[in-house]
């Protein structure tokens, strides 16, 4: 199997330098000229004030880890307080109210809430449903190239995997489909897939496509990390298994996450590891954590609240534009390529020049340049022949941020090429 090339996200530490400089570094403005090019998306009014972020950095990647709106902060603040206040009554009450927590994610994802439980992380996900698919001699796993390495991981502990090279420039949902489904043998069982690819920022997990895996009989295991919050439907397609991030763009508490079991295979979900719910079953089995902090989870529908509060639709579509904007200023980059994009997401990547990033180490180097010197935040993704750049839209964003990453990045990139 080849080594997975998908970047460190959410289950990664960030090794940025903790912190930036005072200043920017010569010939580099704190900020860029007020004119901006006509037609740029304006602010979300009031989004910078909701969060607690480095007004210093230009945070352009929210899809790896997330920020945390003040309001969700206090809430969690204030459950913690409670358990501090008295541990007995809090952890005896915790099993009821992860329950009526759970019942309030259900709702605003569409779901039913006998079918969802709280878990950490796409990672832990990916085992829960790996583990309680009954698996003989000689089945197979189908994987992408664009997996997450921890999920992919997790495929091949349990059965040989088969890997689908997915190009980047791949032209539409309909060319992710056929590719996908031409890799399918006789022997594949399941198939593990992304909901939005996190490199390359489009939809792979199609309702179309896992209508066609059904029909083949392949079990669906849907990595949808970045699907709560940014998509209005992330349960549509009705996957065997599907878990989700609620700390990315549902701007829960990090360390929330959510998985959704089809009816049929909730009686063979198994926590990992026992507890004392382990007679109530899934999902409260997966749930229970002993002695364990549960506040991230029980402030996580707080977290869907507020995106309901600001108008969930114009939420999602100014982040669109906004990481679109973005995406058009790295386009007039000579060098840097725009990859065919899923409308409505509020990611975008774009290749580097070739020879840039083309490996982690080299994607790794850039990323924290960016970081050190110019306090710009953007993912930087690894592949053979040259990575690519993902940028993010967020209500807390400015289009000027984009900006300042378009005016300095030629530089950056002179460097990486000379380097390479």
């Amino acid at each position: 199997m080849p080594e997975p090339t998908r970047p460190a996200d959410a289950d990664a530490p960030d090794d940025f330098p903790a912190e930036p400089p005072a200043e920017p570094p010569a010939g580099h403005a704190a900020e860029p000229p007020a004119e901006l090019p006509a037609g740029h998306p304006a602010g979300f009014p009031g989004g910078p004030e909701l969060f607690r972020l480095d007004p210093r950095v230009a945070h352009l990647n929210h899809g790896s880890f997330g920020a945390v709106p003040v309001p969700v902060q206090e809430a969690q603040a204030a459950l913690r307080a409670e358990a501090h206040a008295d541990p007995d009554a809090f952890f005896i009450a915790v099993p009821d109210r992860l329950a009526a927590a759970r019942a309030r994610i259900a709702a605003h994802l569409g779901a039913d809430p006998d079918g969802l439980a709280f878990i950490s992380n796409a990672t832990e996900g990916a085992n829960l449903a790996l583990d309680a698919v009954p698996l003989a001699d000689g089945d197979e796993i189908l994987v992408t190239d664009h997996g997450y390495g921890t999920v992919v991981a997790a495929a091949a502990r349990r059965a040989p995997v088969t890997t689908v090279a997915l190009d980047p420039h791949l032209p539409d949902e309909d060319a992710v489909r056929e590719t996908v489904l031409a890799a399918l043998t006789p022997r594949t069982r399941v198939a593990v897939l992304d909901h939005v690819s996190s490199p390359t920022a489009r939809i792979i997990a199609s309702p179309r496509l896992l209508a066609d895996l059904r029909e083949r009989g392949v079990i669906s295991v849907v990595d949808g990390a970045h699907a709560p919050g940014m998509l209005a439907d992330p349960l549509a397609g009705g996957a065997d298994f599907w878990f989700g991030n609620l700390h990315k763009w549902g701007y829960a508490p990090s360390g929330s996450a959510i998985l959704a079991v089809a009816p049929q295979h909730r009686h063979r979900i198994r926590a990992l590891v026992p507890s004392w719910e382990d007679r109530h079953g899934f999902p409260r089995s997966v749930e229970n954590r002993a002695t364990a902090d549960y506040t991230g989870w029980l402030a996580a529908p707080d977290g869907l609240d507020l995106i309901e509060r600001l108008d969930a639709a114009k939420v999602r579509a100014h982040n669109s534009a906004l990481a679109a904007h973005g995406a058009a200023l790295l386009a007039g980059i000579p060098g840097l390529t725009p990859l065919p994009h899923t409308d409505g997401l509020a990611m975008r990547a774009l290749r580097l020049p070739p020879g840039v990033a083309g490996t982690p180490d080299g994607a790794r180097a850039l990323r924290e340049e960016l970081a050190a010197r110019l306090r710009v935040r953007v993912l930087v993704w690894p592949w053979p022949g040259g990575g690519g750049i993902r940028v993010c839209g967020q209500i807390y964003n400015r289009p000027r941020e984009y900006a300042r990453l378009a005016a300095a990045l030629p530089e950056y990139l002179a460097r990486a090429v000379s380097r390479a």
